[in-house]
């Protein structure tokens, strides 16, 4: 059973913000053309901790924000809002936690702060991992079936599921991209324990409040359009090819942050808003 509280108040505005439309059947071909319409249609951005504050993850708050409001949000954010769509449009979500591994020093074992979900088509034998909030290069573009050695060609990426040893009793996880010098770039690690909404309240809070989070630091926004991925990190603007060609260049101040993320990610504040030096 779910509760009214998992679903979307408006599915047609969530469909019409991310530019989907199809037949509203809990398929696998829903399942992946929704994930991609989302994942290209919505932006991350982590601008409400750098402004001071924890982003609510109430669906109708996130609906307010994300959807009629037309900003970006964090994984929690991204990921809620979209197993409320899924949940609504008939889909079965089992909410998850990753340790994100990609950047990660050999020895380094960092906290389970990714959200993810793992996804069930009725009458389906096989679940799918999906997520659209995994704010990096090698996010998802499209779900994976949750099988040891799957592949999938999300293009222009690609990415794969492998098991690997640990000490625990859960079997884990990790999803691997594929990488322009040819290897399969490990991103996160997870296993399929089950987390609900107030593991995530708790997980946000410190990520959003914490001094030492990077997202409570810094402007961090990505955005895939077509043909590119853009990533601004603090006043540092990255345009990366699909080819692999890349171009850097820093912006002068908070005002100039402010004018790309309006004109490069569809992100707009109100006008007096003022990024912190």
């Amino acid at each position: 059973m779910t509760s009214d509280r998992e679903h979307l108040s408006d599915l047609d505005a969530y469909l019409d913000r991310i530019g989907w439309s199809g037949t509203r059947e809990p398929t696998a071909e829903v399942l992946r053309s929704v994930h991609r319409a989302h994942a290209l249609g919505i932006p991350f951005e982590n601008l409400d901790p750098v402004l001071g504050s924890a982003p609510s993850l109430a669906i109708a708050d996130l609906e307010a924000k994300l959807v009629r409001g037309r900003r970006g949000g964090y994984c929690y954010e991204h990921n809620t809002l979209f197993a409320a769509a899924l949940t609504t449009l008939g889909f079965h979500v089992t909410r998850l936690c990753a340790r994100v591994v990609v950047g990660a020093r050999p020895g380094d074992v960092r906290p389970r702060t990714h959200m993810l979900m793992a996804v069930r088509i009725p009458g389906g034998p096989t679940p799918y991992l999906a997520d659209v909030g995994f704010g990096s290069p090698g996010s998802l573009l499209e779900p994976i079936p949750l099988l040891a050695g799957a592949e999938v060609h999300d293009a222009p990426r690609r990415h794969r599921l492998a098991t690997v040893p640990h000490d625990g009793p859960l079997e884990l996880w990790e999803l691997r991209t594929h990488s322009s010098d040819g290897t399969w770039q490990p991103q996160y690690a997870f296993t399929l324990e089950p987390f609900e909404a107030p593991d995530y309240e708790v997980i946000n809070w410190h990520i959003a409040t914490n001094p030492r989070s990077p997202f409570s630091s810094g402007v961090y926004a990505q955005r895939t359009v077509p043909g590119a991925h853009l990533s601004l990190t603090g006043r540092t603007f990255v345009t990366t090819a699909d080819d692999g060609g890349r171009e850097e260049r820093e912006l002068a101040d908070g005002d100039e942050v402010l004018r790309v993320l309006a004109t490069e990610f569809d992100i707009h504040l109100p006008p007096d808003t003022r990024l912190p030096e």
